[in-house]
């Protein structure tokens, strides 16, 4: 068997107090055989059922017993054949026996690969657990389960166990089903197993996985503590990320009944010069560009590889050496130890001899709930200085009118995407009921808080506002004074102001509003100069209000004006530009007398742009921090 072939048996209780629930395993079992004919098309599926009125399997025949238990689907590859028996599963009319029917599947599992084809096998266990297990002929029922596990276990089967769970009404089968899981759990002592209780169809959904992934160690070493206390450990990942393999593109153009079609899709794309557009531009002469400011920086796969950078790290976990009882008690008793003081350990690791990359983590302490499984602890690295990048984006929700698509562009692009559909009169699939339920807000919940809903509305009443405000044009041409031309005229003006910033573009900074006007500029994405001119012009601007200022009534418009040029530097990375310019001040602060105008900056922290705040910056904070002490010297000077 394959070393990523799964063999997998379902053993499904489809009793009466399984009905209301089946059609809901009916969908989870099928959507698991249908990931597995896309993902792992070579994974074979039995299904065995029990709670039936007739019996269907071999140990019947054989050896007799083992009633009410059907094998509907000997183990195979998935097929179409394995979807259809799981979309409709027959109804039961018995109690079954579910450790008949797990050995049942144990019977299929042996005689299919036999005792020594130890691959990745599988045991799949959906019931409520609700009716009581026969008594054996010999010794009890905990017995039976040991003999079970312990076959398990040395034909390497794995045993998951969904258990519905359902209100019992009656004393004798709240016992029963209590039994029934304590049986359950007695599988875990002698073979990998797992019980998952699920309440209703919601929570069924994530029950079941497509595949196991066997955890393989990270390190088998020593955990160093001094040069005199090591402790034996093994160390894994604690989750791995599924990666789902790619899905070819398919065409539907070729007729149904061509048997020759290949149904491929070929996409080519051809990238020419902008010089000599007839041009073709061969792979080996392309470069990725990336948009830094105004401008495009080419970088190449061997730069982009040089500093790629993961923003998450792996999370590891330490065990004890398996069968090692120092090893386990020595690690029980620290992690009991810095549980009990709410402490952690910073760790060194170094995973190989000669390991470039030493990595430095958090060790906690984690105390397991389990008796067979023993104390661990959870590694979380820890990222060094370099490590830690700060990307500063501009926020959605600042960007000025003039860079938020207008009704016709957003509509053109919406058209633009609508048009990439290959299919557009295909009818998309109605949406699962549980599915639903998650995505929309709990109809149980919503009937509970009716009434203090209604209550709420009855004592805050909404009412309809009948005023309404006159528009400032309607109000002009009613007014009886003055003439029609200057009526017409002022009209004409509020159009032309309320046309917003898509009619007309600011191309330079007027005195009127001048905090508008640069943020629009700014935002012009119609050429690589508004940037650079915005910046020159509200230096400028800057400059004469400082220059035309008597006794510091400009000083209030100046610095707001320097604190929208610095947060536009910033965004635009362009600090050199601002922090020139305010040295430029400094040296002319003399001859335009603007030694309160820096105390106001001061009081309002506005200093250099560092280079924390923009990685093109040479200016340290503590550099920056310094300017208004430097302004104090050159005055006295």
């Amino acid at each position: 068997m394959a070393r990523n072939k799964e063999a997998l048996v379902l053993v499904v209780d489809v009793g009466p107090t399984m009905h209301d629930i089946l059609p809901d395993i009916e969908k989870l079992c099928t959507m698991l055989v249908q990931k597995k004919l896309m993902y792992s098309k070579n994974d074979e599926v039995g299904i065995v059922l029990f709670g039936t009125e007739e019996t269907k399997n071999d140990l019947q025949k054989e050896v007799g017993g083992y009633l009410h238990v059907v094998v509907l689907q000997d183990i195979k590859v998935v097929d179409d054949v394995t979807v259809d028996n799981l979309r409709e599963l027959p109804r039961g009319t018995r109690n079954g026996d579910f450790l008949d029917a797990i050995v049942v599947g144990m019977d299929m599992l042996i005689k299919k690969f036999g005792p020594t084809n130890k691959g990745k096998h599988r045991l799949c266990l959906i019931t409520d657990a609700q009716h009581p297990v026969k008594e054996p002929d010999e010794g009890c029922k905990e017995d039976q389960v040991n003999t079970i596990g312990q076959l398990m276990k040395s034909h390497g089967v794995r045993l998951d166990c969904i258990v519905v769970k359902v209100k019992l009404a009656r004393s004798f089968q709240q016992k029963a089903a209590d039994e029934n899981i304590d049986l359950l759990n007695q599988f875990s002592k002698n073979t990998i197993s797992k019980i998952i209780h699920v309440d209703g169809p919601t929570s069924l959904l994530g029950a079941l996985r497509t595949r196991n992934i066997s955890p393989v160690t990270v390190y088998r070493g020593d955990l160093e503590l001094s040069s005199s206390m090591k402790i034996k450990v093994w160390v894994y990942k604690k989750t791995a990320e599924e990666k789902f393999p790619t899905l070819k593109k398919y065409s539907d153009k070729a007729p149904r009944n061509d048997k020759f079609a290949t149904h491929e899709l070929k996409i080519d794309y051809e990238y020419k010069n902008t010089e000599d557009f007839g041009k073709v531009v061969p792979p080996e002469q392309r470069i990725k560009g990336y948009r830094y400011g105004p401008q495009v920086v080419p970088i190449s796969s061997a730069e982009w590889e040089a500093v790629k950078h993961h923003y998450m790290k792996d999370v590891y976990v330490f065990i004890p050496e398996p069968g090692d009882t120092k090893a386990i008690l020595a690690v029980s008793a620290l992690v009991r130890a810095m549980k009990e003081m709410n402490k952690a350990a910073i760790l060194r690791c170094v995973w190989r001899q000669g390991q470039g990359n030493v990595i430095i983590g958090v060790l906690t302490p984690n105390i397991s709930s389990a008796d067979n499984i023993p104390d661990s602890f959870f590694l979380n690295v820890l990222p060094f200085a370099e490590d830690v990048r700060e990307f500063q984006f501009p926020s959605f929700n600042n960007l000025p009118a003039s860079r938020q698509p207008n009704e016709l562009q957003q509509e053109a692009s919406d058209n633009l995407v609508k048009m990439l559909d290959l299919a557009p009169d295909a009818q998309l699939p109605q949406l699962d009921a549980s599915l639903l339920r998650i995505t929309g807000p709990d109809s149980d919940i919503l009937s509970e808080l009716n009434s203090e809903v209604d209550n709420f509305r009855k004592q805050i009443e909404l009412r309809d506002n009948p005023k309404k405000r006159r528009s400032t044009k309607r109000a002009l041409l009613e007014k009886p004074s003055g003439s029609n031309e200057e009526a017409a005229a002022v009209v004409q003006a509020i159009d032309y102001h309320n046309a917003g910033p898509s009619a007309v573009k600011v191309e330079k900074i007027g005195s009127s509003n001048p905090l508008k006007d640069f943020e629009e500029m700014m935002a012009r994405r119609d050429g690589s100069k508004w940037v650079e001119k915005a910046i020159k012009e509200m230096q400028d601007h800057i400059y004469g209000l400082l220059e035309n200022s008597y006794k510091g009534d400009n000083y209030l418009n100046a610095t707001e004006c320097l604190i929208a040029l610095r947060n536009s530097c910033i965004r635009e990375q362009e600090p050199k530009k601002f922090n020139d310019f305010l040295h430029y001040l400094c040296e002319n602060q003399k001859t335009l007398d603007l030694r309160d105008f820096f105390e106001l900056l001061s009081s309002k922290n506005i200093t250099l742009i560092t280079k924390t705040e923009a990685a093109d910056s040479d200016v340290k904070m503590e550099d920056a921090k310094l300017l208004p002490l430097k302004n104090e010297i050159i005055s006295q000077e």
